[in-house]
C-alpha cells in the first residue's frame, strides 16, 4: 500500500522540485511555441525565487517527491500582481505523470485550502489554461469556479483563466 504525506519542502529538495515541475509540465511543451516554452520552463524551474513569498508543499509517496504546490497566503508584491488583497494565490500545482489519478493533485489542493482556511483567508484564486483540462476539472469538482475579472492575457490569442474558490470558516482548520 502506497503512502502519501503533503508537508513543506526541504531546502535540500529544491533542485528535485524544479525537475518535477518541468517534468509534470512537459507534456504542454509541444502546444507552445519554443520560445514560450523555454520561459515558462524557466519559470517552473525559479522554486527558490518564489520561496520568500510563498509556502512550497510537496507530495510524497513512499519516500519519493511525487508533486508540488506554490502557495501565496501573505499580502506580497508577487501575490498582489495577480490577486484583490486577503485573497490566497495558488501556483503551478505540479503531478508527476505516475503519481496522476491517484488523488495526488486533489491532496496538495486540500492542503492548500486547509491552510488559507487557518490563515482565515475567505478567498483562494488560481490561474490555467485551456489546455490544461485535468487540472480544470480537479479545480472544477473541488469549487473552484471561473471568475473571468482575473483572467490575464500573455500574447494575442492567449488566455489564462482565472478560478477562485470562497472558503467559509471551519471549526477546525487541521494542518497539513
Amino acid at each position: 500500500m502506497t503512502r502519501l504525506r503533503i508537508r513543506q519542502a526541504k531546502p535540500n529538495e529544491l533542485d528535485e522540485v524544479a525537475r518535477l515541475h518541468v517534468a509534470a509540465y512537459d507534456e504542454y511543451r509541444s502546444s507552445l511555441p519554443a520560445e514560450a516554452w523555454e520561459y515558462y520552463r524557466q519559470d517552473l524551474m525559479n522554486v527558490r525565487g518564489r520561496l520568500g513569498a510563498s509556502r512550497l508543499l510537496v507530495a510524497e509517496v513512499d519516500g519519493q517527491l511525487a508533486g508540488a504546490v506554490t502557495l501565496y497566503l501573505d499580502d506580497t508584491p508577487e501575490r498582489r500582481r495577480m490577486w484583490p488583497r486577503g485573497w490566497a494565490g495558488i501556483r503551478l500545482l505540479a503531478v508527476l505523470p505516475a503519481f496522476r489519478e491517484q488523488g495526488t493533485g486533489q491532496k496538495l489542493m486540500e492542503a492548500c485550502i486547509r491552510l488559507c482556511r487557518k490563515k482565515g483567508i475567505r478567498t483562494a484564486g488560481l490561474h490555467t489554461t485551456e489546455m490544461m483540462a485535468a487540472g480544470r476539472r480537479l479545480y472544477e469538482r473541488m469549487g473552484f469556479v471561473r471568475d473571468p475579472r482575473h483572467d490575464f492575457h500573455p500574447a494575442p490569442g492567449v488566455v489564462v483563466m482565472a478560478y477562485k474558490m470562497n472558503l467559509p470558516e471551519t471549526r477546525s482548520a487541521g494542518t497539513i
